[in-house]
């Protein structure tokens, strides 16, 4: 479903993605795992094009879209989470929900800023993830769980048919992660398709279909998680007995 090919990303003389090459089979849930500084985080950059890719190519079911826009990249599918919640603090979680609606062009002008349709389709998204009783909080008075769930909700208002999480485990308290991990694989199970960056290896482990892994901007393996537990180049390149203890 989405192909990267010989992805690069320069900053001067840092190659921060170097000839990244691995693919998302469609219905899957694949990780993205690394480092710090492995590249991953750049490359989902240069995938949404957030980020101009030095060199290479992105494919979405067999369109090239590396050289779109990000929101063209969202109306054909694809959108992304971020590390850091980027909501807007003077909204609610409803309007920053209701942000992420897909764009229909100059006849949005004419249009309320929240008709009731985009205001019913929030509501049903928030009561999927649990969260309809912040639907009027404040976007500054959430807790950092909450921006997590509240930037799934507002993903989930463009329709996509792949999503790109970024670290949606970070900071979040243990339970709240099992609810998480249960609206991903519930999306997952809808059809979704998902490519997760995160550190917490357990999760990973128990969660993904596959996992790619990237060190020092390149790929040095891609198989599914009994495999990449039992890889010796991760394993010695990096990852040392983390994979062990998350078995």
């Amino acid at each position: 479903m989405l192909e990267i090919k010989g992805l690069c990303k320069y900053f001067g003389g840092i190659k921060a993605v170097d000839d990244c090459n691995f693919g998302v089979e469609r219905g899957s849930i694949t990780a993205l795992i690394g480092p710090n500084g492995a590249g991953k985080t750049t490359a989902f950059n240069c995938i949404s094009r957030t980020a101009m890719p030095t060199k290479g190519s992105v494919w979405l079911d067999g369109e090239r879209i590396d050289k779109l826009r990000p929101h063209q990249i969202t109306q054909r599918g694809l959108s992304r989470t971020f590390q850091i919640s980027r909501n807007l603090a003077d909204m609610t979680v409803l309007e920053n929900v209701i942000c992420q609606s897909r764009i229909g062009g100059w006849r949005d002008l004419m249009k309320p800023a929240m008709s009731s349709d985009e205001i019913d389709k929030a509501m049903g998204i928030l009561d999927f993830l649990g969260i309809t009783r912040i639907a009027y909080e404040d976007g500054s008075n959430l807790s950092y769980g909450q921006k997590k769930l509240m930037d799934l909700a507002a993903l989930l208002m463009s329709d996509p048919k792949i999503i790109l999480l970024d670290e949606p485990a970070g900071g979040v308290n243990p339970t709240l992660l099992e609810e998480i991990v249960g609206h991903i694989r519930k999306l997952n199970d809808q059809g979704l398709t998902v490519l997760i960056v995160e550190h917490n290896m357990e999760l990973i482990m128990r969660l993904s279909h596959r996992i790619v892994v990237m060190a020092q901007g390149r790929v040095i393996a891609n198989g599914a998680p009994a495999e990449i537990r039992e890889n010796p180049a991760v394993l010695d390149a990096y990852l040392g007995g983390v994979l062990e203890e998350a078995v």
